[in-house]
């Protein structure tokens, strides 16, 4: 049986990307691979072994495209709208947060937000089949 382990982004600006994605998401460098011309780092949190690996390609000035094929990564958070509210706080923009709803059924209630180089993450809270 196969496990996922890591999903990887390209990014411009590693300093940046580090703040962001342990202002955001508490996930903090766990291993880093340091080549004259690439690094890699992995980043994780207590949560999870998952891993999201960043790839800074050393030299590298113009941005990543994204494609019409990435969609964005899926986080689990206890409550949208105090995450939400602590983001404003820190001075991140996330969107607003949204209710997914099957009639009256409550089926999700999430946020997206950009990270430094245009990646989507969406952050739901915790409940039903976002666990």
């Amino acid at each position: 049986m196969a496990k996922v382990i890591h999903t990887m982004v390209r990014v411009l600006d590693l300093d940046k990307s580090l703040r962001f994605y342990a202002d955001v998401l508490d996930l903090h460098e766990a291993h880093r691979l340091d080549f004259p011309d690439f690094a890699l780092v992995y980043l994780r949190n207590a949560e999870n072994d998952f891993e999201l690996e960043l790839t800074l390609n050393k030299g590298r000035a113009e941005a990543y495209t994204h494609g019409t094929g990435y969609g964005h990564i899926g986080v689990v958070v206890q409550d949208a709208a105090a995450t939400h509210a602590a983001l404003l706080g820190k001075g991140y923009e996330p969107a607003a947060v949204k209710e997914f709803k099957r009639g009256d059924e409550l089926l999700a209630r999430f946020f997206f937000i950009q990270d430094p180089d245009g990646y989507k993450i969406e952050l739901l809270e915790r409940h039903g089949h976002y666990q």
